[in-house]
């Protein structure tokens, strides 16, 4: 009965179907609308953060619990899900369109005092190995794209935070890291005469953050600092530009300073 009064329906206002599209023919000039994979944690338990992707105004393509660790799909990776903001990362913008969001279970420092933050499972973080990992191969994400919410929206996010093991990741060859060797070398350096703020700005802004360029200490330029500690030298995050900082962000932004780890387990310099 519905079906003919469809039929009844158009032939009285006029129903156009869409056009015959033929798939015959097919062009090599494409790849992935996926160009990055941004990470995060929840600050809330899951209940709550399904609750929160699901009938909030954000989203994110995955969440994964911790009890037990689990990987739910919450959002087609063809469409673009709402969980990057205001973005920015290496002249790249809108992150939401270019890229796969993955909500990690994990109260981050919510409720807690703002240095201490709740650790990841180690059996929730084989589930992020194993998700990134699947998706950068998919989409051929490059490893330098593979970032956290506060990388990319550094005045306002942490997350994942200085607990979730990047170096864990570079050690599954899913991003590159600074070469010990050259931060070592370089630490010696800076002890000895620090750069001066300008320079902290412009070699945060060289790695990919969108950075003050003001040469002056002030609260935005402590947090994209902090934000790049997070991740590099997860012991002391307080945003101070130090001799350590200088040395990472000096390596990270050198030549050959990153190198990336293959499946033989060698480490060779990395390009982006």
């Amino acid at each position: 009965m519905r079906q003919v009064m469809y039929v009844m329906v158009c032939l009285l206002v006029g129903c156009t179907a869409g056009p015959s599209i033929s798939t015959r023919y097919h062009s090599p000039n494409e790849n992935s609308r996926v160009q990055f994979i941004v990470l995060h944690f929840t600050a809330e338990n899951f209940s709550q953060s399904l609750k929160t992707l699901t009938h909030g105004d954000v989203s994110s393509h995955y969440l994964i619990d911790s009890e037990p660790p689990t990987v739910y799909r919450l959002v087609d990776e063809a469409r673009r899900a709402w969980h990057a903001g205001p973005s920015y990362w290496q002249g790249h913008t809108a992150l939401n369109a270019s890229s796969i969001g993955i909500e990690i279970v994990n109260l981050g420092n919510s409720g807690q005092p703002e240095d201490v933050y709740a650790p990841y499972p180690p059996a929730q973080i084989d589930q992020v190995v194993r998700l990134v990992r699947d998706i950068q191969q998919r989409h051929a994400v490059r490893p330098h794209r593979i970032v956290g919410h506060g990388d990319i929206q550094p005045q306002t996010k942490q997350d994942p935070g200085p607990l979730f093991p990047w170096h864990r990741l570079a050690e599954e060859g899913l991003i590159p890291w600074p070469d010990p060797v050259l931060v070592a070398e370089k630490t010696v350096v800076y002890t000895a005469s620090l750069p001066p703020v300008s320079w902290f700005q412009e070699r945060l802004a060289a790695h990919g953050f969108e950075a003050p360029q003001n040469g002056l200490l002030d609260e935005p330029t402590r947090r994209v600092i902090a934000a790049f500690q997070m991740k590099y030298r997860q012991a002391r995050f307080d945003g101070s530009p130090d001799a350590e900082t200088a040395a990472l962000l000096a390596t990270v932004t050198a030549p050959r300073g990153m190198l990336l780890r293959d499946v033989h387990g060698l480490w060779s310099p990395y390009t982006p």
